[in-house]
C-alpha cells in the first residue's frame, strides 16, 4: 500500500530517485485514488479525462530512468491546455467535446521533457468562466460540477455550498485531495488564486510572460497565464524552474526575467528586513476594500498571518491602495444583460471587463484556427451556434458573455477596447501597485485570500498564495472547516522574492490541512 495522498512533490522525487517508488506505482496509486474519491466516495469530479497512455508513459520512464527534474511525477493539466495525444482539449465545453490539439502546448511539452507523466485533464469552470454571468465555479457542460473536498455538500440545484474556487477548480481540488503529485492551472483574473484559496494549496500566478501561453485556450492575452498548483511552496518553485522558459510562439516571454533556480532563495529566515504592505487602513474605511469584507473568522486568520510575518522579522505597513476604486470602474467595464435563468440577478445588468469581452473573440478564433483538431467547430461563432442548437445540455446558465463578445469586430481595433486597456494599466500598475509600493518602499503586498487578484492580474504582476488557516460557514449556513489563504503580490518578475516570503510564512505557520476522509487506499 502506497500512502501518497499528502506527500509533496519534493518527497516523491526523492523517493523515486532512491528507488523506493516507481513511476508506475505512483501512477497506479493516483488512478486508484481518482476512482475511489473523484468518481466514487464524495464524487469530487475534479478529473475530466484520464490520459489513456499514462501507465504506458510511466512504464517507459521506469525502463529508462533518467535524472530529470520531474522524472516519473504524475501531473494533471487543466482542460484548456493542449495535448497533442489521445486526450481531448475542450475547456469543458460540449461544443468542443470531440476536439483534440494539433500538438502539445508549450507548457505540456516542457513537462514531458522534464519527465512528468501527464496523468489527465482536470475539470474547470467552462471556458475558464467567460461563457455566462453567474456560472458556479467548477461547473462545465461537459464535465459537470466539481466539489470542494473539505465540504463536498451541494444545494438542491447541485451547486456546492462551499465553492471550489475557479476556474482552475479541478486542478485545485485534485491536488488538495491527493489525486496527483501536482497540477497546472491557468488564470486571467483569480482562476489560480481562487481555487488555491478554497482548497488549501500553494499557487503562483506569474508575471504575464513568465510562462508561455502557446496552446492554451484563451480568454484575454493581455492577462492570461498558466501556473502551478501544489501542496508546498518548494514544489511550486520546482515547477516554475521547468515552466519559466522563453518561447518564440508567445511574444510576451521575450522579456522574461528569472533566476537560475527558484528554490535557491527559500529560507526560514526569508522575512527578515522586508517591508510588507497591508492594504487596510481603518481610518480610511471608504478605501479599505480588501479586508473589510472578511468574516470574524477570516479576520482572525489574517491577524495571525500578520503576526507571523512580524515574528519572522518583516515590517508591516498599513495603508490603503489609492486607486482601488478605479479597478473595474468607468471606462474599463461594460454592461451585459444577465439572462442566466438560475441567477438571483436575472434580467439585471452585470458589469464585465471590456478587455476580456473584446479580446475573447479575437483570441479564441486564433486558438481554433491554429491549435484545434478533430472538431467541426472552427470559429467563435460556431461555438455560439452549437450551444444555441443544444440549449438543454449547453446553456444551463446561458452564454451572455459570449454573445457580448460576438458583437465586437474581433480584431481589437475598437477605440473602446484600447481605452479600457490603457485605463486598466493606469489604475492597476502605474498609479496602483507601482505608486503604492514605491511610496511605502514595499517588497510585497499582503491580501486576504484571493481578494487582490484583480489588481495584480490587470497589471500583469505576480502573486503567490499560501494556506493561512481555516474558516467555516457560508452566510448563515453552517459548514465544515475549509481553507483561507494569504496572497503575496509584487512587481513584474518578482516571483523569486514572493516565493521567499511565502516559504518563510509557510514554515512559520504550517497552516495547510489535508481534507478529511480521503486517506490512504490500496491501488
Amino acid at each position: 500500500m502506497l500512502c501518497i495522498e499528502n506527500t509533496d512533490l519534493t518527497d516523491l522525487r526523492a523517493a523515486f530517485a532512491a528507488g523506493t517508488v516507481t513511476a508506475t506505482a505512483l501512477t497506479e496509486t493516483y488512478l486508484a485514488r481518482i476512482a475511489a474519491y473523484d468518481v466514487g466516495g464524495p464524487q469530487l469530479n475534479s478529473v475530466r479525462e484520464i490520459n489513456p497512455d499514462a501507465l504506458a508513459i510511466a512504464a517507459k520512464i521506469d525502463a529508462g530512468k533518467r535524472k530529470r527534474p520531474l522524472e516519473g511525477m504524475p501531473i494533471l493539466l487543466k482542460d484548456n491546455i493542449a495535448t497533442g495525444d489521445k486526450q481531448h482539449t475542450t475547456a469543458g465545453s460540449l461544443a468542443l467535446a470531440d476536439a483534440r490539439a494539433k500538438r502539445d502546448a508549450t507548457v505540456t511539452k516542457l513537462l514531458r521533457e522534464a519527465g512528468a507523466v501527464i496523468l489527465g485533464k482536470a475539470n474547470l469552470t467552462e471556458f475558464a468562466n467567460i461563457l455566462a454571468v453567474g456560472m458556479p465555479s467548477g461547473y462545465s457542460s461537459l464535465g459537470g460540477q466539481v466539489r470542494n473536498p473539505y465540504a463536498p455538500a451541494v444545494d438542491a440545484k447541485g451547486v456546492p455550498i462551499v465553492m471550489t474556487g475557479g476556474s482552475s477548480a479541478g486542478s485545485g481540488v485534485s491536488v488538495a485531495a491527493g489525486l496527483a503529485a501536482a497540477a497546472i492551472g491557468t488564470e486571467t483574473s483569480g482562476s489560480l488564486l481562487s481555487p488555491a484559496n478554497q482548497n488549501g494549496l500553494v499557487t503562483v500566478k506569474p508575471t504575464v510572460g513568465l510562462i508561455s501561453r502557446a496552446g492554451i485556450i484563451p480568454i484575454a492575452a493581455s492577462q492570461d497565464t498558466a501556473g502551478p498548483m501544489t501542496r508546498t511552496v518548494r514544489d511550486a518553485a520546482l515547477l516554475l524552474n521547468v515552466l519559466a522558459v522563453a518561447d518564440p510562439a508567445d511574444p510576451a516571454t521575450a522579456k522574461l526575467k528569472r533566476p537560475k533556480d527558484y528554490t535557491a532563495g527559500l529560507s526560514k529566515d526569508g522575512l527578515r528586513g522586508l517591508r510588507i504592505g497591508v492594504p487596510s487602513d481603518p481610518s480610511d474605511p471608504g478605501n479599505d476594500v480588501y479586508y473589510n469584507g472578511l468574516t470574524g473568522q477570516g479576520r482572525a486568520v489574517m491577524a495571525r498571518a500578520i503576526q507571523a510575518l512580524q515574528d519572522g522579522g518583516a515590517e508591516i505597513v498599513r495603508a490603503n491602495i489609492p486607486t482601488e476604486g478605479w479597478i473595474g470602474g468607468p471606462g474599463t467595464d461594460m454592461a451585459v444583460l444577465n439572462r442566466n435563468p438560475e441567477s438571483p440577478l436575472l434580467n439585471q445588468v452585470a458589469r464585465l471587463s471590456i478587455v476580456f469581452v473584446y479580446e475573447l473573440k479575437h483570441d479564441m478564433n486564433a486558438y481554433l484556427r491554429d491549435w484545434a483538431n478533430g472538431t467541426k467547430i472552427k470559429t467563435f461563432e460556431d461555438i455560439i451556434a452549437f450551444n444555441n442548437a443544444h440549449p438543454a445540455q449547453a446553456l444551463r446558465f446561458g452564454q451572455d458573455i459570449f454573445l457580448a463578445a460576438s458583437a465586437t469586430k474581433g480584431d481589437l481595433s475598437e477605440s473602446e477596447y484600447k481605452s479600457a486597456r490603457r485605463n486598466d494599466l493606469l489604475a492597476s500598475r502605474k498609479k496602483g501597485l507601482d505608486v503604492y509600493m514605491d511610496t511605502h518602499r514595499l517588497d510585497a503586498v499582503l491580501f486576504p485570500g484571493n481578494a487582490g487578484a484583480g489588481i495584480a492580474a490587470k497589471a500583469g504582476y505576480p502573486s503567490v498564495l499560501v494556506p493561512a488557516g481555516m474558516v467555516s460557514g457560508v452566510g448563515k449556513t453552517a459548514t465544515p472547516d475549509y481553507p483561507l489563504g494569504a496572497t503575496f503580490a509584487g512587481r513584474a518578475w518578482s516571483e523569486a522574492k514572493l516565493l521567499r516570503i511565502a516559504y518563510a510564512f509557510e514554515q512559520l505557520t504550517l497552516a495547510r490541512r489535508m481534507p478529511p476522509g480521503l486517506g490512504c487506499i490500496a491501488p
